[in-house]
């Protein structure tokens, strides 16, 4: 047996599916999770930053042009809900593909937005494309209510 297939081998034999699930769902999670809390200011109260960001920072950059957000105070809003509750469902595994969708919906968003960006952006579209493929694993709320 070869060096890598007694590595593969020992991988699949000693590492358990449920940690890789669980490692994906959070490793993608948790910098969502930490830019949303950048955006409140409190329950339900929307820092005034985030809104500046989305009026007069962030734009679209498609197609070698630059687009200011539409609605930039529902865009901050709705980014600033997304960032908390889908990395608490994702780490929670509870509608785990849903949440994996959103966030990868999210990335494709900040891409747009943040071109230079690529390298993490391209990481959490790997991550978010994983758990749709995989799903929560056996270590998510999703799994127990499958059971139930």
């Amino acid at each position: 047996m070869s060096l890598f297939a007694s590595l593969e081998n020992a991988m699949t034999r000693y590492v358990p599916d449920w940690l890789v699930s669980l490692a994906l769902r959070f490793g993608l999670a948790v910098p969502f999770f930490k830019s949303g809390l950048t955006k409140w200011e409190g329950f339900g109260k929307l820092s005034d930053s985030a809104v500046l960001l989305f009026e007069n920072e962030f734009k679209f950059h498609i197609l070698d042009k630059v687009y200011d957000y539409p609605f930039p105070k529902v865009m901050a809003y709705g980014a600033g809900v997304a960032e908390i509750l889908l990395p608490i469902l994702l780490a929670l595994g509870l509608f785990g593909r849903l949440a994996a969708f959103g966030l990868l919906v999210m990335t494709a968003v900040i891409q747009l937005t943040i071109p230079s960006g690529w390298p993490i952006h391209l990481t959490w579209a790997a991550m978010a494309l994983a758990i749709l493929v995989l799903g929560s694993g056996r270590l998510s709320l999703d799994n127990i209510l499958r059971k139930v």
